[in-house]
């Protein structure tokens, strides 16, 4: 029997931030992954799925002591966001030089954020990193929780996190009900070359039947695009030929950016948004996407999961330094309620921006512009919306400590 304190179920983005953030606090962390993952390369082609890493995510990352080697290896920052309406007058634009930052955010590649961890989690003398692993059996004790591998190895903790992603096993055998819905859209995912430069600007239009976003990667003249739209529309944009493709998105984009490109496979996958019922039982947490997933609309899924485990890093820390069981339900309830509200208000924020954006009837479309049009000029709106949308509301105490 091996004996941690913490094990972690998946070895993604989030659960590796978990381990990094642990280390230091005397508690034996062991992360459980399927594979090894595949090295990355400063030469290989851009990866399909990236993430819009915003201010908080990137305070995290840089308290984990892996932001630079993120942008050694390769991150795109962006600083201007413009949002509009097809065929109408509602439009919404960012600029970080009015807003007095740096930048308003970074787009990285998934592979990126994933390697610098994993290497980060490797080199700690607190944290094993074990892969291939697959869980087969998981017990809750009073004390303790066991785990049995595929391979008969048995290990136990005090307390097992989930950050096994949206079809989460620990979650499953947990019996933590999970709420859902289907957004009835598909995301088609692909990179991009445009003839026109993209300046360093995220992009996103609202067509009635969709949502298309094209965001900067480090090439000027290369972007990734998340284009959200019915299934049936998105396997007819996925199978087509190429040259047809690139005229029909060039048009969706109201050649914004000229003529498009496709440089990629085009990939597509189901939105679902899940929110499980509770994000924490008697020796367990949930985190990330085990605990929530949202519809891609403004690129803040990976954020409220890094936020999800800066928040349990804490918790974990402060229960430890007072010399409590960090397994038990009790203690992690303040973990809970924290995230619950934060992936509610997200959630409900999403579903009613999509609501509000499908469709072209006049008078929705007009309340849509008008809405737009008033939050791009009244004064004080945008760096209220910029600031949430930059996740400095969701911080929690110990990330605001300078380093």
């Amino acid at each position: 029997m091996q004996t941690y304190d913490v094990i972690i179920a998946g070895g993604g983005m989030v659960g590796l931030a978990v381990a990094c953030g642990l280390q230091g606090s005397g508690l034996r962390v062991a992360v459980l992954e399927k594979a090894q993952p595949q090295p990355f390369q400063p030469d290989d082609a851009p990866g399909l799925r990236v993430s819009a890493i915003n201010a908080g995510s990137e305070t995290l990352l840089q308290h984990l002591g892996v932001w630079s080697s993120i942008l050694e290896l390769r991150a795109s920052c962006y600083h201007g966001m413009e949002v509009w309406d097809r065929d109408s007058f509602g439009t919404i634009s960012f600029d970080d030089e009015q807003q007095g930052l740096s930048h308003l955010g970074h787009i990285v590649e998934n592979q990126v954020i994933h390697q610098a961890l994993w290497q980060r989690a490797s080199s700690l003398s607190e944290v094993t990193l074990i892969a291939p692993a697959q869980l087969q059996q998981v017990a809750f004790g009073d004390n303790e929780a066991f785990v049995t591998l595929q391979d008969g190895t048995m290990m136990s903790a005090r307390l097992l996190i989930a950050a096994d992603g949206a079809n989460s096993w620990l979650r499953n055998k947990a019996d933590i009900p999970l709420t859902f819905w289907d957004y009835e859209h598909h995301a088609l995912v692909a990179n991009v070359r445009t003839d026109l430069p993209h300046d360093g600007v995220a992009r996103q239009v609202f067509h009635g039947e969709g949502i298309l976003a094209f965001l900067p990667l480090s090439d000027p003249h290369l972007s990734s695009i998340v284009w959200s739209i019915s299934p049936q529309e998105a396997s007819r944009l996925q199978s087509m030929p190429a040259a047809l493709f690139n005229q029909q998105l060039s048009v969706a984009f109201d050649m914004r950016l000229g003529l498009c490109q496709v440089e990629s496979e085009r990939h597509t996958f189901p939105l679902v948004a899940r929110y499980a019922r509770n994000f924490a039982a008697h020796r367990l947490a949930l985190v990330g996407d085990a605990a929530h997933t949202i519809h891609p609309l403004a690129g803040q899924g990976v954020n409220l999961g890094f936020m999800d485990a800066a928040e349990l890093i804490g918790e974990i820390k402060r229960l430890h330094t007072q010399g409590k069981d960090i397994g038990q339900h009790l203690y992690l309830r303040r973990y809970e309620r924290s995230r619950k509200h934060s992936a509610a208000m997200m959630l409900a924020g999403m579903q009613g921006f999509r609501e509000l954006f499908a469709g072209t009837h006049p008078a929705k479309k007009l309340f849509r512009d008008v809405g737009l049009k008033l939050a791009n000029n009244l004064p004080g709106v945008k760096p209220l919306m910029l600031r949430q949308a930059m996740g400095l509301n969701d911080l929690p105490e110990w990330l605001r400590q300078p380093r």
